[in-house]
């Protein structure tokens, strides 16, 4: 897949093929101001597949996006891990005063999000108009100077300035996060 795989500045130049809500974040990211670099993959389910995609966005932070809930399905959490961190249920769950953590159904990732499973992405917070969600990032990630994610779809990952996500892109989407420690 590696020799397939070629950096690109910015949206595709070409929107055929691309679901609305990826050419949504490029739309958002361009009127903010926010650079960014693209590049078009097959579909990826696994950060292990993800290995040679991670290569062409070095110097990116890979991060894990975990989608969560409560035990009651009432309090939804997004979680940004770096990619070689372990997720364990009771570190946040202390940190954040909500037993129980687990994986939230797909149903609520569509209707808070508008993605599915494989597409997690701190992009999809866009669509979370009512601020359903509550973003989680590890303090690790913050360190770094770029992270890289998917535009709310698993053939495309974009590598960016972490401080473009922290101090332009959640503030224009109204969200806010919280640093945890893991």
């Amino acid at each position: 897949m590696e020799n397939e795989l070629t950096l690109h500045r910015g949206r595709p130049v070409d929107p055929d093929g691309r679901i609305e809500t990826e050419l949504a974040v490029y739309d958002l990211l361009d009127s903010l101001q926010i650079v960014y670099d693209r590049v078009d993959h097959e579909a990826v389910f696994t950060m292990e597949a993800c290995e040679a995609i991670d290569r062409i966005l070095q110097p990116a932070a890979i991060c894990k996006n975990l989608f969560l809930c409560n035990a009651q399905k009432t309090r939804f959490y997004m979680l940004m891990i770096l990619a070689d961190k372990k997720f364990k249920t009771k570190d946040i769950s202390r940190q954040i005063g909500s037993p129980r953590l687990s994986f939230a159904p797909e149903e609520f990732m569509v209707r808070y999000l508008g993605i599915t499973p494989g597409s997690v992405s701190v992009m999809g917070l866009m669509n979370d108009h009512d601020n359903q969600v509550t973003l989680l990032v590890d303090e690790d990630v913050i360190r770094e100077e770029y992270f890289g994610c998917h535009p709310c779809i698993n053939t495309s990952s974009l590598r960016m300035k972490c401080d473009d996500l922290l101090h332009k892109f959640l503030p224009a989407i109204h969200h806010e996060y919280t640093v945890v420690h893991l």
